[in-house]
């Protein structure tokens, strides 16, 4: 595996709030806009383990203790909603609500949060990564049922305890 050249100035630090996030990098993303500064990865979150990710979606040359993705939802079932989050060594494993994301008190996203367990269901071992997954959620966006027959991308940035 191959790493990217960071392209990012010396001491360039990248700590995007919940709504730029959503409202900048994931909004653009899915309508296919230009993004400023190419800093987020597209990945494969499906066909990598999350210890993978320190230099596959490295920003620059500083120790970093939260990787930044963009990754296409994969589905469970070609008819089904569920969403696939297995890997070869493990799954992720939703915890907790979903957050609400909002910009001007206006809805725009949510962030689901998610624990990475070695091993396979129901007998996973629970390991330290976490990371959070957020998804475009408005009216605009259509209802729920359509929302989930395409297959948008989601803005990740995981993290090690």
């Amino acid at each position: 595996m191959e790493t990217m050249e960071s392209c990012v100035p010396p001491g360039f630090r990248f700590h995007p709030t919940d709504e730029e996030l959503v409202g900048y990098y994931l909004k653009k993303k899915i309508a296919c806009q230009k993004i400023d500064l190419d800093v987020i990865r597209d990945i494969d979150l499906y066909r990598i383990e999350p210890w993978d990710l320190i230099d596959r979606c490295r920003i620059g040359y500083e120790e970093q203790s939260e990787w930044y993705f963009f990754s296409h939802k994969d589905k469970k079932y070609p008819t089904g909603t569920r969403t696939n989050r297995a890997t070869m060594a493990g799954f992720w494993k939703a915890t907790g609500r979903d957050k609400a994301v909002y910009e001007k008190m206006r809805l725009i996203g949510m962030r689901k949060t998610l624990v990475f367990y070695k091993g396979r269901a129901p007998n996973g071992q629970k390991t330290d990564w976490i990371m959070h997954e957020y998804r475009l959620e408005s009216d605009e966006n259509g209802p729920p049922q359509a929302r989930n027959s395409n297959p948008h991308y989601i803005i990740v940035p995981c993290t090690k305890k």
